[in-house]
C-alpha cells in the first residue's frame, strides 16, 4: 500500500511539473497559394510545428519543406503570430481570410532570423529549420502565452509586389496550447497509481473490519 501510495505522489508531481506544448500540422505538397506561379520546393511546406515550454517561456518554432532549403534563390519565411487582436488578416484575396497576425517572426534561407529589431538565429538543416523565440518578445493583446497561434507563409521575397508561395495551415491558425504525449502518459500513470491504492484501502478495510 505505501508504494502505492508513494507512486501517486510521484504521479502528481509529474503532472503538476511545467511540460512543453506542441502541435503540428501537416502541410500537401505542391499546393500552391493563388497567383504563385512558381515551384520552389524549398517555399512549399510540408510541415509546420509550434512547441511551447511553459517553463522557460520559448516557443520553438519548425518546419519542413518539399526540398532542400537554398540560400541562394530568393525567399524567405514569414511566421504570423496572432496574441489576441490579430487584427492583420490581408489574405483573403489567397483564400485565407482566417489568416489573422499583429506580429510576425522573420526567418531567412541564410540562418539569420528576427522579431522586429531583435535579431535571432535559426537552425537550418538540409529542408528544415528551426528557431527559439521567447514568448516575452510578443505583447499579448488578450490571448495567455501559450495561446498565442500562429501561421507560416513563405514568400518570394518581402513588400510589395511579392508572392506568397504556401499557407500553413492552409486558411488558419496553429496553437501549441496541446498536450504532449507524455503528458497524457503521466496522467495515465497517475490515475493508475491513484486507482491502485485507493483498491489497496479497500482490501486492508476489509480485511481489519
Amino acid at each position: 500500500m505505501k508504494m502505492a501510495y508513494r507512486l501517486a505522489t510521484i504521479a502528481s508531481a509529474l503532472l503538476l511539473a511545467p511540460a512543453a506544448q506542441a502541435a503540428t500540422v501537416v502541410d500537401a505538397i505542391g499546393d500552391f497559394a493563388p497567383g504563385y506561379t512558381g515551384a520552389a520546393a524549398d517555399l512549399d511546406v510540408t510541415s509546420f510545428s509550434v512547441e511551447y515550454n511553459v517553463a522557460t517561456d520559448i516557443f520553438t518554432l519548425g518546419a519542413s519543406m518539399a526540398g532542400a532549403i537554398d540560400p541562394g534563390t530568393i525567399g524567405v519565411y514569414i511566421i504570423g503570430v496572432n496574441t489576441g487582436t490579430g487584427t492583420i488578416a490581408p489574405f483573403a484575396n489567397l483564400n485565407a481570410p482566417e489568416v489573422r497576425f499583429n506580429q510576425v517572426v522573420r526567418v531567412n534561407k541564410d540562418g539569420t532570423a528576427s522579431v522586429g529589431a531583435t535579431a535571432l538565429t535559426a537552425s537550418i538543416t538540409g529542408n528544415a529549420f528551426s528557431v527559439a523565440v521567447s514568448g516575452a518578445l510578443f505583447a499579448s493583446t488578450g490571448f495567455a502565452v501559450k495561446d498565442y497561434s500562429w501561421n507560416l507563409w513563405p514568400r518570394t521575397g518581402v513588400g510589395a509586389g511579392t508572392l506568397v508561395t504556401d499557407f500553413s495551415p492552409d486558411n488558419g491558425m496553429l496553437t501549441a496550447a496541446v498536450p504532449e504525449p507524455s503528458s497524457w502518459a503521466m496522467m495515465a500513470i497517475g490515475l493508475a497509481a491513484t486507482g491502485l491504492a485507493l483498491r489497496s484501502r479497500r482490501r486492508t478495510a476489509v480485511r481489519f473490519a
